[in-house]
């Protein structure tokens, strides 16, 4: 017991290691802008305030939706989705695995539950004991089931789902941002010094002015992973598919259906970001829903659940309170 205790917390403090590598890069990158480009490179007043300031912004906003992507907590089934106490009972002393089946699906009736496992049966964590809401996964990491379970990222060191898929685009996105404008206002001071390294074979005031070159490369190369992995993820958007949902179809009474989620690029797109498109670019959370039921692409299955002859029973009403029973539960 001991020595599980002792790996866990291990583990704890080694998972912590990839966020520290991004968050020393982006201090070494501040510091080499900032100082060794902006303060002692830049010699034009007006370029130098305005390199630092749209710096700042950019570096402002990636931070910020880094730090959102990290800890915002992975939201989780609401006890509507637990099994009761009674039901518990029934399913743990019935021995035979078909009753037990059963069991689950008198119980998913009452709830909006359209997917499937694999083999047909209603999706069961054993070690949450609760129904899985459709797209929620269990995260072997977490120790948990994440709703919308999208991934765990070692570099959040936090699962990305419902709750922070949102705040982990943006952060693609203003990293991206954030190499293109080292690169591009780099980019002349890198060929100054690149040009004197090759004619002189040697760069004055070397240490200083090899972070400027150094800058280049490691804005280049991040820029470059991260555009492929962002356009994977807009894809998936578009499709509104998770990461899980793109190696595995979700399993529906009717069959396996990559596309059972998507509802049009418009519609997908506000799941995600909202329909105020003010708020879009801000890490602010803004997506609908509750993250329990999601609208599917072919909604004659909806109309066989009588709680969904409601559609609005399990949305947000429109000044922002979370309506019906799942909602109220929060």
């Amino acid at each position: 017991m001991a020595l599980s205790r002792g790996l866990r917390c291990c583990q704890r403090v080694f998972s912590w290691i990839p966020v520290l590598i991004i968050t020393s890069v982006a201090l070494w990158s501040y510091y080499a802008y900032v100082f060794e480009l902006c303060l002692f490179t830049l010699t034009n007043t007006f370029e130098k305030v305005a390199y630092l300031l749209v710096f700042h912004v950019c570096f402002v906003m990636f931070s910020w939706t880094y730090w959102r992507s990290i800890f915002t907590p992975a939201a989780s089934p609401c006890k509507k989705f637990q099994l009761s106490y009674s039901d518990k009972q029934r399913y743990e002393m019935e021995e035979r695995p078909d009753a037990q089946k059963q069991i689950l699906v008198e119980i998913a009736k009452k709830l909006p539950i359209f997917t499937r496992a694999q083999s047909g049966a209603i999706r069961f964590c054993d070690r949450c004991q609760v129904l899985k809401p459709d797209r929620c996964h269990h995260c072997s990491v977490c120790e948990t089931c994440v709703l919308k379970m999208d991934h765990h990222c070692p570099w959040v060191n936090n699962c990305v789902g419902f709750s922070n898929y949102k705040f982990f685009l943006l952060f693609l996105s203003y990293s991206m941002l954030y190499c293109v404008f080292i690169a591009a206002t780099v980019f002349q001071y890198f060929l100054k010094f690149w040009v004197v390294i090759i004619w002189l074979g040697d760069l004055p005031n070397g240490p200083a002015k090899f972070h400027v070159l150094f800058l280049m490369f490691v804005a280049l190369m991040f820029f470059v992973s991260l555009m492929f992995l962002f356009g994977y993820h807009c894809w998936l958007v578009a499709k509104n598919r998770s990461t899980l949902e793109a190696f595995s179809a979700p399993v529906f009474v009717s069959g396996p259906d990559r596309n059972g989620f998507n509802v049009g690029i418009r519609r997908n797109l506000q799941q995600v970001f909202g329909e105020n498109r003010r708020l879009w670019f801000i890490p602010v959370f803004t997506s609908q829903g509750n993250g329990h039921y999601f609208p599917l692409k072919n909604r004659s299955s909806e109309s066989h659940n009588p709680l969904l002859a409601n559609e609005d029973m399990w949305e947000e009403s429109d000044d922002g309170s979370e309506e019906g029973s799942l909602g109220e539960s929060f």
